[in-house]
């Protein structure tokens, strides 16, 4: 009987990457655009040539083995060696083409970002942006995004972090709503107003963890996790919630309450993964995101 093959092909380990990085053959094969059982092959066949498993099978998704910790060591020098080459090659064609994956916020990425990637998109037609705008961290080293946007600088190795910007944030009301509703000369007046804030146990990040900042006592009546559906509460006239200035600058009925009382700053920090930041079309990418920032530095912090 023949010895099974050790030659290890770059296609086979890039499946064995992504299935160590996510954990799951369904997030797996959502990620490589091929269906489960494609994954479990070529797993299976890869287990076969090396003559070892490499993943321990369980309810919960797919665990490395101390062979697969062994293994991913070599996976990762070899991703590394085809974006090298990668690079190499793209450098050539200044023109960017591919997937660039951009993980940020609701609100930036939602009402910062998405409006200003025309520019980059015309001048780069075979450029792909996939922003994916939603209230979470993206693990980089797990590639779910080539580029994202926090609240704090990276804790993972090998991830270049730098911070972005500062940005300001206000107590907002419609001009109709307060106008309706009790004067509020003092945050002790705020009692009798409803409040709109985040739900506690769903922070992504405790810079979000506005409500102690506003008033200790008085509980928001609605919560949710997406910064946009408590923007869209604020906007129907459902009460107060504080918003980024950058948000509420696109709707000129909405009004600062005692912006001199209640003001918060926090911060946006831009990470790539070290790989990442070798390749033509993210690095340019993420150039393009902080030129912007940098364009715009007003927006988030205007004088009140």
């Amino acid at each position: 009987m023949s010895q099974p093959s050790k030659n290890l092909e770059w296609d086979d380990m890039r499946f064995f990457l992504t299935v160590a990085r996510l954990g799951t053959l369904s997030a797996a094969s959502v990620s490589l655009k091929v269906d489960h059982t494609t994954v479990a092959r070529r797993i299976s066949r890869l287990e076969t040539s090396l003559n070892t498993s490499l993943f321990l099978r369980k309810n919960s998704g797919y665990e490395l083995t101390p062979a697969g910790e062994k293994l991913l060591t070599t996976a990762e020098a070899m991703e590394a060696a085809m974006i090298a080459a990668e690079t190499e090659l793209g450098d050539r064609n200044h023109s960017l083409a591919g997937v660039v994956r951009i993980g940020a916020p609701d609100g930036f990425g939602s009402y910062f970002i998405a409006p200003r990637l025309k520019e980059l998109c015309d001048a780069n037609p075979s450029l792909e942006i996939e922003l994916v705008a939603t209230s979470r961290i993206f693990n980089l080293t797990k590639r779910e995004a080539d580029i994202a946007i926090s609240l704090a600088m990276p804790q993972q190795g090998r991830v270049v972090g730098r911070k972005l910007i500062d940005y300001t944030l206000y107590l907002y009301g419609t001009d109709e709503y307060l106008q309706s509703t009790p004067a509020i000369r003092t945050p002790d007046d705020l009692a009798r107003h409803r409040l709109i804030g985040y739900i506690e146990d769903l922070l992504f990040s405790p810079e979000l963890n506005y409500q102690p900042k506003v008033t200790a006592n008085h509980v928001p009546q609605l919560r949710s996790a997406n910064l946009i559906a408590q923007l869209n509460a604020v906007l129907a006239g459902l009460g107060l919630a504080v918003l980024p200035a950058f948000m509420a600058k696109s709707f000129p009925n909405l009004a600062p309450v005692l912006p001199g009382r209640i003001k918060l700053i926090r911060t946006f920090y831009l990470h790539l993964h070290e790989d990442g930041h070798r390749i033509s079309r993210i690095r340019e990418t993420a150039d393009f995101l902080i030129a912007e920032v940098a364009k715009n530095r007003n927006l988030f912090n205007p004088p009140m």
